[in-house]
């Protein structure tokens, strides 16, 4: 949902300027237009659209050139790590559309950066946001100057938040006991672990309110919390708004979480997560050398329960708070909508050349993209 996240922060901050449209190929989509009003479109993943996956490409470019035509779309920003040849494509197929893209920092070093500058080339601009933490990102993107850098993007506003009598009421808490909130995904077996390691944490907090977004099961259904425990589950978009709601949280160090709760001040404490491309352990580190939050070593099971079981420290959660007050705004979504808004009408600069080379380009990657999932397609169905 992080991507989709950003995508509603710089949807709402267009409101009323501009006719928005999101594509995201997240199913939580489905709950962005009740909550927002924002048109939505679903795309079904290379798993989910019921066709070869080797083909998916070319089915992308075709929705993507669909809802552009439909929507008469002047602008597509695509938030992501690696744009989809699709996506490339579907940009190169017609000049109705511009093609931004939303790309956050904090990567880290593995393969896929290496076609970063030829991915950056394919944009007709780039937006990043900013992290807290910026100062110890050492990624590749850290010092590159081909992005328009703005401000952090969080779906959290004080302005839209609701108090923390009324978020408790919206959520079905109890007012006078304290809650905490758990952010963290299930799945793999580490993973799982960190979700018992974090629970068993909290179990001596009298009278804790523990909230998840996610039932916490293994894949066989089993229950990763411990005995005895009471948790409440809840579905709600935008839940950045009822973060008040929290005494403390347990999340991973992604972009959104570490964005969005912070910037509502709540004593976090960070588990980072170290598949993907983002340097989580990084962001984690820096947030806890500089007293915003507490980080945990994702790999110590010990480590993970004793520093969540420090929530329960009342002075630490206020200093914590205190802390993050002192964090920079949170607006990069209005400094995002403005200069979509000032580059919408602007008719494309690039020239007849770079065109036809980056047509080629495009076309090599389609087919190496293609030729590549074929061959995986044809050997998974040997086993």
């Amino acid at each position: 949902m992080g991507h989709l996240a950003r995508a509603v922060a710089i949807g709402q901050a267009l409101n009323g300027r501009a006719n928005v449209a999101i594509a995201s190929m997240a199913q939580g989509i489905s709950e962005v237009n009740a909550a927002t009003g924002i048109k939505t479109f679903y795309i079904p993943g290379r798993d989910k659209a019921g066709i070869p996956s080797y083909k998916w490409e070319f089915f992308l470019r075709k929705r993507i050139l669909e809802i552009a035509r439909e929507t008469n779309a002047q602008i597509i920003t695509f938030d992501g790590v690696v744009p989809y040849p699709g996506i490339l494509a579907a940009r190169l197929s017609s000049n109705q559309f511009k093609l931004i893209w939303i790309r956050r920092g904090f990567w880290q070093r593995k393969l896929h950066t290496y076609a970063l500058g030829m991915q950056s080339k394919f944009m007709d601009a780039i937006i990043e946001p900013t992290d807290f933490a910026s100062a110890a990102d050492n990624g590749p993107t850290a010092k590159r100057s081909d992005a328009l850098k703005v401000d952090p993007i969080s779906l959290f506003k004080s302005e839209n938040a609701q108090s923390r009598e009324q978020a408790r009421k919206t959520l079905g808490l109890d007012p006078n006991k304290p809650a905490v909130l758990v952010q963290l995904g299930t799945g793999d077996l580490d993973v799982n672990q960190k979700m018992t390691a974090t629970l068993k944490g909290l179990s001596n907090w009298k009278d804790c309110q523990i909230v998840l977004t996610k039932d916490p099961k293994d894949s066989t259904g089993k229950s990763l919390a411990p005995a005895g425990l009471e948790l409440k589950i809840i579905r709600h978009f935008p839940l950045a708004n009822l973060l008040n709601a929290f005494d403390g949280a347990i999340a991973a160090a992604g972009y959104n979480g570490v964005h969005e709760l912070l910037a509502a001040g709540i004593p976090t404490v960070l588990i980072p997560n170290i598949r993907g491309t983002d340097d989580q352990v990084a962001r984690a580190k820096w947030c806890a050398q500089n007293d915003y939050a507490i980080y945990a070593d994702q790999s110590d099971l010990a480590d993970i329960h004793a520093k969540v079981s420090q929530l329960q420290n009342g002075q630490l959660r206020e200093k914590l708070t205190q802390n993050c007050m002192k964090l920079p705004s949170c607006d990069g979504a209005d400094s995002a909508a403005e200069f979509l808004l000032n580059i919408a009408n602007q008719k494309p600069t690039k020239s007849i050349g770079k065109r036809i080379t980056r047509t080629i380009l495009v076309s090599i990657l389609l087919t190496i993209t293609t030729i590549y999932r074929f061959i995986k397609t044809v050997f998974n169905r040997s086993k």
